[in-house]
Order: structure tokens, then C-alpha cells, then sequence
């Protein structure tokens, strides 16, 4: 009785951590892909920067 209690423990507890893994992982591509349409929109403002001021220099 006791082993199967202790299974029962600690397949709840792989379960809630594997739940908090997954919850983080969510969260970081969330974050990552918000960066990286940052970084796309930087780059688009200083090629753009770039341009213009090589156009100016002609």
C-alpha cells in the first residue's frame, strides 16, 4: 500500500512539473517571437536609415 502511494506521489508530482515545464516553454517562444518581430522592425527602420542617407551623399 505505502509503494503504491508512493508512485501515486510521485507521477502527481513528475505531472505538475512536467505542467510548469511545458507552461515555460510556452512562454519563452511567446517572448522569443515577440523579440525577434523587434529585431525585424529595427532592422527594416535602419535599412531604410541607411538608404536615405547613402540617396543624400549622391
Amino acid at each position: 500500500m505505502r509503494a503504491m502511494l508512493w508512485v501515486v506521489g510521485v507521477v502527481a508530482g513528475v505531472l505538475i512539473l512536467l505542467g510548469l515545464i511545458l507552461e515555460a516553454v510556452r512562454w519563452l517562444i511567446i517572448i522569443g517571437l515577440i523579440a525577434l518581430v523587434i529585431v525585424i522592425i529595427l532592422g527594416v527602420i535602419k535599412g531604410r536609415q541607411a538608404m536615405s542617407h547613402q540617396a543624400r551623399r549622391r
